[in-house]
């Protein structure tokens, strides 16, 4: 809960994949999930006001929509999707982004936003997100190539998921994953998210960013290759 909330509060980003393995560790990964989102609530709220009117309008106007609309059929699709297949497509394209990026290979381009890019990787995220809490390396993919300033990207991916957050409440809800046990283990869990967020936000403020997007395409390193291995394990 600690990682996530330090990635929460803006630094490491996709990084925060791996808090839903980490307490699979010890419990199912659907009640994982389900006690995650409560908690990522409470942290989008902390992050909203700690990056109080830093953001890039321009994304959150084309990735929301896209988001809400993967939120959609990630619920539609809750009882017939394969996870295992999800995963080892979102971590093989998070681990070559992350590579390519590290290794500045075509590093220069992308920097202007597109429509149907922005909507297309709003929707994956929307989509992963409902489905996995791993909606933050599509996010990463589509604005990392924008080079904003480590601020302005974390108060724009802090937005953007207080949005999705709020928007998988009510699925969740429908889908039975909000039980009187998830929730008082959300409830014993919450004082860590401010702890977090407090952290992940200090590090922003002091990160250049050069070591702000170094840290972020790691992170979709590490957790490209995590999840593809759990998908091809799972298989």
């Amino acid at each position: 809960m600690l990682v996530y909330g330090i990635a929460k509060g803006g630094f490491g980003g996709p990084i925060a994949v791996l808090s839903v393995p980490l307490m699979a560790l010890v419990m199912p990964p659907t009640q994982a999930a389900a006690i995650l989102l409560p908690i990522l609530v409470v942290m989008d709220a902390l992050v909203v006001k700690a990056y109080w009117g830093v953001y890039d309008r321009r994304a959150l106007q084309l990735m929301i929509p896209g988001a809400l609309l993967g939120v959609a059929i990630g619920y539609l699709l809750a009882n017939s999707m394969n996870e295992h297949v999800m995963r080892i497509m979102i971590g093989a394209v998070s681990l070559l982004f992350g590579l390519q990026t590290l290794l500045s290979v075509g590093s220069g381009g992308g920097r202007e936003h597109h429509r149907a890019s922005g909507l297309g990787f709003g929707a994956l995220a929307g989509f992963t997100s409902f489905s996995i809490h791993a909606g933050g390396p599509p996010f990463s993919m589509y604005l990392m190539p924008k080079r904003l300033a480590p601020m302005l990207y974390a108060g724009t991916a802090g937005l953007f998921f207080a949005v999705v957050n709020l928007a998988k409440l009510v699925p969740y809800y429908l889908l039975g994953q909000f039980t009187t046990d998830n929730l008082v283990y959300a409830l014993a869990l919450v004082p860590l998210a401010p702890v977090g967020v407090m952290i992940g936000h200090r590090l922003v403020r002091l990160s250049s960013p050069g070591l702000y997007y170094r840290v972020i395409s790691a992170a979709l390193v590490i957790l490209g290759a995590k999840l593809l291995w759990d998908g091809v394990s799972a298989l």
